[in-house]
């Protein structure tokens, strides 16, 4: 398993033969406890792990356990997707990443890893799931660019989807990685955030059917505590893997971005309150759920769908019936409207990959409740001036059909959202319970 690893993974040049390094080494081995190991040895720096680990089983449902010593603590997650495509790829290496994608990822796994960065492309047509035709094109596309695939990365929960991974993707990753002998990297940063069914599942649980196989050094979860608990600003990361040359490697790339030992002990103190950690999770889903509805259903009424999510702190919104055209210019004028006229800033779907202009990215947890009902009442007024321009446009085109004695096929057409000729798509209507089927939405329009 060493040799699907980088160069900077294999080599011994960054000095950790030393006391220095030792001395650690010897605390891991013998560490003192005031009950079991008094005489151990007291560190007196090293990150504490234990509680971390704890909380990271407590929130999947106690469903997998983590060992404190295969994870390493980084300064948030951007720094632990960095330093594990470090120890996995040489510059001008592939990682695989389904869209849309946090566009993020294109600082965070290329810029100074110099490794690239190789779309599976997902479809609305199927709610963006991942499927093993995406994934062998995918593939395929990488190495007809002469690119060495090491690995792919997801997030799940999903951001920008707001989606949980079903146990089949998951499974299908599982075949996939085995099959091309390369990495996982699951970032599970929102794995907290699960509001709504389907329950989440971890990669980690599928894992665990694997019992002990090759698979499980080729598998590795980033996580952070920025998201669960809006912690962002104390950049508390961690990478987690059962592969020692993984963990040995970023534990010394973790030098570069550490994480502050007043940091550690105040985070240490804070996850050993179970009680605390406890209610603040529920009470964070509980209000992610209700803030979740109000922006569903204020879109709803507005004319304007959202995937069905039940994660996250996003919703993937389709506009692709306000666009002017079925064309990423078309949705780069909509988006520039909504942020220079309706002073809304939302995130286009082409900045997160996705291959189907007219979806965007809408946060509805960095705001009050007063301040999302003023961003709906925008929203709401800006598809009645985009549709009542469309409408005088397509009423001076029925004009001049009637003139030249022709039957206007084509503004039928037009008037249906291009949404509605999706077969198969799932959207998300005021009630939790409420989908619509494509027959459904042509009957309603």
């Amino acid at each position: 398993m060493r040799l699907l690893l980088s160069g900077k993974a294999k080599c011994n040049s960054h000095g950790q033969d030393s006391p220095y390094f030792h001395g650690w080494q010897e605390y891991e081995k013998n560490p003192y406890d005031q009950t079991w190991n008094p005489k151990g040895i007291i560190q007196m720096g090293l990150a504490e792990n234990h509680a971390l680990v704890q909380f990271m089983a407590e929130i999947r449902g106690n469903k997998v356990s983590f060992d404190p010593s295969k994870i390493v603590l980084t300064a948030g997650a951007t720094s632990a997707n960095e330093t594990i495509i470090f120890c996995l790829a040489e510059a001008g290496d592939a990682i695989l990443i389904p869209t849309p994608y946090y566009p993020g990822f294109d600082r965070d796994l290329k810029w100074r890893t110099g490794a690239d960065i190789v779309p599976i492309h997902c479809a609305s047509s199927n709610g963006f799931k991942i499927t093993a035709c995406a994934l062998q094109q995918a593939y395929q596309e990488a190495q007809n660019r002469n690119l060495k695939v090491k690995g792919v990365l997801i997030t799940n929960p999903s951001n920008p989807l707001g989606t949980t991974m079903t146990r089949a993707e998951l499974d299908l990753l599982m075949e996939f990685i085995v099959e091309k002998q390369i990495h996982l990297v699951s970032d599970e940063i929102y794995s907290g955030t699960v509001f709504s069914s389907p329950n989440y599942t971890s990669t980690m649980e599928v894992l665990s059917k694997y019992e002990k196989a090759e698979v499980w050094d080729s598998v590795h979860v980033v996580y952070s505590l920025s998201k669960d608990f809006g912690l962002p600003g104390f950049r508390v990361g961690a990478i987690y893997s059962n592969n020692d040359w993984v963990i040995a490697t970023a534990t010394k790339m973790s030098s570069f971005g550490l994480v502050s030992s007043q940091t550690q002990y105040f985070l240490s103190s804070l996850l050993s309150d179970k009680k605390f950690t406890k209610n603040f999770i529920s009470e964070n889903k509980k209000r992610l759920k209700k803030q979740h509805a109000l922006l569903v259903s204020g879109l709803w009424n507005a004319g304007i769908s959202c995937l069905e999510s039940n994660a996250g702190l996003f919703c993937w919104v389709d506009m692709r019936h306000l666009l002017s055209s079925n064309t990423f210019e078309a949705e780069m004028e909509l988006w520039q409207k909504i942020v220079y006229d309706v002073k809304l800033n939302i995130s286009p779907g082409s900045s997160c990959h996705c291959s189907e202009p007219g979806w965007f990215r809408m946060c509805f947890a960095c705001m009050t409740e007063e301040a999302l009902e003023v961003a709906i009442r925008r929203i709401k007024a800006c598809v009645e001036s985009v549709s009542g321009g469309r409408d005088k446009v397509l009423s001076r085109q029925r004009c001049t059909n009637m003139n030249s004695g022709k039957k206007s096929f084509s503004s039928w057409v037009f008037r249906v959202p291009i949404h509605d000729r999706e077969a198969g798509m799932v959207l998300r209507g005021p009630d939790p319970n409420y989908r619509r089927s494509h027959h459904d939405q042509v009957e309603a329009t």
